[in-house]
């Protein structure tokens, strides 16, 4: 099963709940692209040097761990033989880094086969922006999720303010505008619902009214 859609959509949080309740495997094709962020800027290399972004990839071990059965809590993630903290890939900084590294081909390309093997028994919830149209477009059953940019910017500003980050609403909506720019209009693998995806608007839903009618999809 594979769910894209924008930043602030839900992806992340819906697809943990539903790998969670089938008992399957998840991949967040995301953090991968904000692990190497991570590890770039921990090295110094900029989100334009593609050929030690390519080499930072290629040495990149990844893990994603649910750590309850209800998928609750957020996974954890190891980095080559380090867990890695939610605050860390999870900053501003590493989300317009990922951003900026996606754009290029070559970084796509070196990432795309460590995600495909994430598909393994008994089943894989993938949650990213090209799940379904590039990395598993054979997947049984494709969602796009979406929603304003004003209802993602909010739901981004509240997680930050709980989390005690002192934040400012407009620059977040600019943020996610931009990124939404980049990644809607990006050559390669822009953000699209595959053909043949269900689109879900998150914008006044509630995230278990969201995974019911996912599960539902199922049949």
């Amino acid at each position: 099963m594979t769910i894209d859609g924008p930043g602030g959509a839900g992806k992340g949080t819906i697809s943990m709940l539903i790998a969670a309740r089938l008992g399957w495997n998840y991949l967040d094709s995301g953090a991968m692209y904000r692990l190497l962020a991570l590890a770039a800027l921990r090295q110094g290399v900029t989100s334009n040097d593609q050929m030690k972004l390519v080499d930072i990839a290629a040495d990149m071990e990844v893990t994603f761990a649910l750590k309850s059965a209800d998928g609750l809590d957020a996974p954890e993630v190891w980095l080559s033989g380090e867990q890695v903290s939610a605050a860390a890939i999870r900053s501003e900084e590493c989300g317009v880094a990922a951003s900026e590294i996606a754009v290029h081909g070559a970084v796509r390309k070196a990432l795309l086969a460590r995600q495909k093997a994430f598909r393994q028994p008994p089943g894989l919830v993938a949650d990213g922006r090209d799940m379904g149209t590039v990395v598993f477009p054979d997947a049984t059953l494709k969602v796009f999720l979406t929603a304003s940019a004003g209802e993602r910017a909010q739901r981004r500003y509240k997680q930050l303010i709980a989390k005690g980050i002192d934040v400012i609403l407009c620059d977040l909506l600019k943020d996610i505008q931009a990124r939404d720019e980049r990644d809607t209009t990006r050559t390669l693998s822009p953000l699209r619902p595959a053909e043949d995806a269900i689109i879900i608007d998150t914008t006044d839903l509630t995230i278990d009214q969201v995974v019911e009618q996912i599960m539902n999809l199922r049949g």
